[in-house]
């Protein structure tokens, strides 16, 4: 009898990264557990902590570091002007609620404006910074905090999405004044 392949790692968490966003999705974060997302992928809780040794906090930062290389790319895919990269920022975040959830509203291990976290904050950040040049980077941490109060606020139902572009633009001139 020959010995059992070892298992692809970087699969098995992509597998189970993908089963979180759907849980998440269809149920909310509160319904991801390691035993439910073992159940919903035939696996024993074993192999789930196998690919996430840091338990359901791990999973939940591969989630957002996704959600940032995501992010980073619908930014990148846009004009690097102030207008197009706030409308994609705040179009990923009404299409991804859950994933943008995890990003930002789920605790995390992930720090931010170090200079120094993972690739996908850094790219996310850069492309925002495009967009919004300074010499220290405020002009770009401001709009970002702009950008994300309005996703926030949208995506609670808390302002009406109608109204998205018109606020949108406002702030845009905002910006734009200075």
């Amino acid at each position: 009898m020959s010995p059992r392949p070892a298992p692809d790692l970087d699969l098995r968490r992509d597998q189970i990264t993908r089963a979180a966003r759907m849980v998440a999705e269809r149920d909310g974060w509160e319904a991801v557990t390691m035993r439910r997302l073992g159940a919903e992928l035939g696996a024993t809780q074993p192999v789930i902590y196998s690919a996430f040794p840091g338990g359901r906090q791990a999973l939940i930062d591969a989630v957002a570091l996704g959600g940032f290389d995501a992010i980073a790319t619908a930014l990148e895919a846009v004009p690097a002007e102030p207008l197009p990269r706030m409308q994609a920022y705040l179009a990923f975040a009404a299409e991804q609620p859950h994933v943008y959830e995890a990003m930002f509203s789920m605790p995390s291990g992930l720090t931010f404006g170090t200079g120094t976290g993972p690739d996908p904050l850094q790219r996310a950040f850069a492309a925002i910074q495009a967009a919004f040049p300074g010499a220290d980077g405020t002009e770009a941490e401001v709009a970002w905090a702009t950008v994300h109060g309005l996703a926030t606020l949208e995506i609670s139902g808390r302002l009406p999405a109608a109204r998205s572009r018109v606020r949108l633009e406002h702030a845009y001139r905002a910006f734009a004044e200075n």
